[in-house]
């Protein structure tokens, strides 16, 4: 009991962040109280805190590399581009906007697309003077379901890599397919949706010169992404490549002037960092006092379709109960008996299973403050029926696109 309230208590601070608290300020005490009060042995906290550890290294360096890209100008020139070739045309800018969210998430992370690419669509509508909220809710629904791709693409596509025994490029291989059917279903919901939105006219944008591109920040972008190949073809940790390529962009930027030391270690977001850790130790007191054992009857076993179904299901339904993160940390290692696509099941639902509602992954809690800081706010009825219509359609086929991968493929 004392584990359960302790990890509710850390989801609603989460949720709700009192007082602008950042989330490691409940859930740090949180940890320490459960490793006190011997609801987890000190060291299997520790083996906890061991297995972690590399997924948020490699957190932090994407954090870094998604910043100082930021700081090129990469992001400035996609707005750019999109504002100069989508004028008139609002049903030309979702597209843009989709074909961006999409290779920005899979490549940088969900959270750039949050954060740094969010506030791009809001000056780009505005210049065009359209109607921002479909471009805006691509955003957020893309920031979760194009996070498919990659084990780079979330924090629980890096959690799920690590049991799921396969390469990098086996990964990817199985889930590009699950990954361009969600997006496809996202695209023809949300134009529906918002048809009268898309409908309404757009100007063209004042005459400015065009930013250049930053061809040193796609290079480096590009050459990470090959190291990450490398690296776990050869069985070296991928987090290595991203260091190197916050490395080289880092160097490059205090090099010129563009950032400081300082700027460099707040884009790591150590606060945030610092609440994964210790979650991960509350949610791992909770399963190892019951919840493994609660869920352990409801985790459809073997790689057939139905059982993928049956997982992916229960995931989805579990990261709107308790958020995404803690829903991963829960049923992957009981997913992993039944090989790597059950692991990959798990993800297709705790990724796409987010977008029905606000509390499902804290990448929609963190769009959500920065549309209220663009003086805008979103209505929970219409996110709601929005996920209702994407979401089930959206992991139907998309569990069934990775069952077909698979027999290509293989697990």
């Amino acid at each position: 009991m004392l584990s359960v309230v302790l990890l509710a208590a850390v989801l609603v601070c989460a949720v709700v962040r009192p007082w602008g608290w950042p989330e490691a300020v409940v859930a740090v005490p949180a940890a320490a109280v459960v490793v006190g009060a011997g609801a987890i042995s000190l060291p299997h906290a520790a083996a906890e805190a061991g297995r972690l550890g590399p997924v948020i290294g490699f957190l932090a360096a994407v954090l870094v590399l998604a910043q100082l890209c930021a700081d090129e100008g990469l992001f400035r020139a996609c707005g750019a581009w999109m504002a100069r070739s989508a004028t008139g045309r609002p049903r030309r800018l979702l597209v843009q906007v989709f074909a961006l969210a999409s290779v920005i998430t899979a490549v940088l992370s969900l959270d750039a697309t949050v954060v740094l690419l969010t506030p791009v669509v809001f000056a780009t509508a505005a210049r065009l003077g359209v109607r921002p909220k479909p471009h805006l809710y691509a955003c957020t629904h893309l920031s979760n379901t194009a996070s498919l791709l990659l084990p780079v693409s979330n924090l629980t596509n890096l959690l799920a890599f690590a049991a799921a025994g396969i390469s990098f490029t086996r990964f990817a291989a199985l889930m590009t397919l699950p990954w361009l059917v969600a997006i496809g279903v996202e695209y023809l919901v949300l134009r529906r949706f918002f048809a009268a939105d898309l409908d309404a006219g757009a100007q063209a944008p004042a005459d400015s010169a065009a930013p250049d591109l930053p061809l040193f920040a796609l290079l480096t972008v590009a050459g990470t992404l090959v190291g990450f190949v490398v690296t776990s073809a050869i069985g070296v940790n991928p987090a290595w490549a991203a260091f190197a390529g916050a490395a080289v962009l880092g160097v490059r930027a205090l090099t010129r002037r563009r950032t400081t030391p300082a700027a460099i270690v707040r884009s790591a977001a150590l606060p945030f960092l610092a609440f994964v850790l210790a979650l991960g130790v509350v949610v791992r007191a909770v399963v190892d006092n019951g919840l493994a054992s609660s869920l352990a009857h409801l985790v459809p076993h073997g790689s057939t379709l139905p059982a993928l179904l049956g997982v992916a299901a229960l995931a989805a339904v579990l990261a709107n109960v308790i958020n995404n993160l803690p829903a991963t940390l829960v049923l992957v290692p009981l997913a992993a008996p039944s090989g790597a696509g059950a692991v990959l099941a798990v993800l297709l639902g705790v990724n796409i299973g987010p977008n029905l509602t606000y509390a499902g992954s804290l990448a929609t809690l963190l769009w959500r403050r920065i549309v209220r800081e663009h003086d805008n706010d979103v209505d929970l009825g219409e996110f709601t029926r929005l996920g209702l219509l994407v979401v089930p359609a959206a992991l139907t086929l998309s569990v069934v696109a990775l069952w077909g991968s698979l027999q290509i493929v293989g697990g």
